[in-house]
């Protein structure tokens, strides 16, 4: 089996100022998350979150260490949260086996060992995106289907930004350390996501685009309020974001995306909202 992981160092904003289009998509893109039947990683020193995906064909795939965290197994200082984007599969913690389909996320805690995720069918083959932060404490292993998975309907079709937003890895519904994630969809008609946009100063995140329709594309704001710069991106495409930049995005289409945070604190509602008038 084979794991690929790419490292990612962090950024001053100062400098991203300077960055032509380019150098923005070799830092903070993530063009390629599923290759067929590997692991693929990107490691960003953002408060050390690990991000990326499995795409299981012909056989199992494990999600194990890796010399750049110099661990016996990836989870022995690390809690990790799984999202089945695709079709249906399973997934084995420990010799426990959880089925999964479609939203359903799966929290991974710190002392886990041996992790193994399949397709249900190799026809359809799942697709399962996953993201890890260190974690200071050992919590159990938990599936999320929609019977704990929580759903707010945000926005309005009258400022374009129409969305179902479903929290999966939160401290209000699970016990976790650090790691939090969630599924948006945007709704038919609808194309912006995160607005009014923020910043959180405490914890940094990372998007992940998914159901792109073919020959459409998704425009990510980054930089600081004032600042701004922007990424087209395509479909499962993932985008890093350090605690100093805002982070929206505007569809030529309607789309999803999972969100996931790390960082100091727990608290959702830490932020700092700029009104959409106010941006540069």
């Amino acid at each position: 089996m084979k794991t690929t992981i790419e490292e990612r160092w962090g950024t001053h904003p100062d400098d991203v100022k300077h960055y032509d289009t380019a150098e923005l998509r070799k830092e903070f893109l993530v063009e390629k998350i599923f290759t067929p039947d590997e692991v693929i990683m990107v490691y960003t020193h953002n408060d050390r979150l690990i991000i990326g995906g499995t795409l299981p064909i012909k056989k199992a795939l494990k999600i194990e260490t890796v010399p750049l965290i110099r661990s016996e197994f990836f989870c022995e200082r690390r809690e990790l949260g799984i999202v089945c984007i695709e079709n249906e599969g399973s997934i084995t913690v420990d010799g426990k086996t959880f089925e999964m389909s479609f939203k359903d996320a799966l929290y991974v805690g710190r002392g886990s060992k041996e992790i193994i995720l399949k397709s249900k069918n190799a026809k359809a083959p799942a697709k399962f995106y996953f993201a890890s932060s260190p974690a200071h404490t050992a919590y159990p292993t938990v599936k999320i289907t929609d019977k704990l998975r929580r759903v707010k309907e945000l926005g309005d079709a009258k400022t374009s930004n129409e969305r179902t937003l479903n929290q999966l890895i939160l401290s209000e519904i699970i016990p976790c350390c650090q790691l939090q994630m969630g599924l948006t969809e945007i709704h038919t008609g609808n194309v912006w996501n995160t607005m009014p946009p923020h910043t959180h100063s405490r914890r940094m995140e990372a998007y992940f685009y998914f159901k792109v329709p073919q020959g459409q594309t998704v425009c990510h704001f980054m930089g600081q309020p004032q600042e701004t710069r922007h990424i087209f991106m395509a479909n499962e495409q993932a985008v890093i974001s350090p605690s100093w930049s805002i982070h929206s995005a505007a569809g030529t289409s309607a789309y999803t995306f999972i969100w996931a945070m790390c960082g100091e604190n727990l608290d959702y509602n830490d932020m700092d909202t700029f009104q959409p008038d106010k941006l540069k």
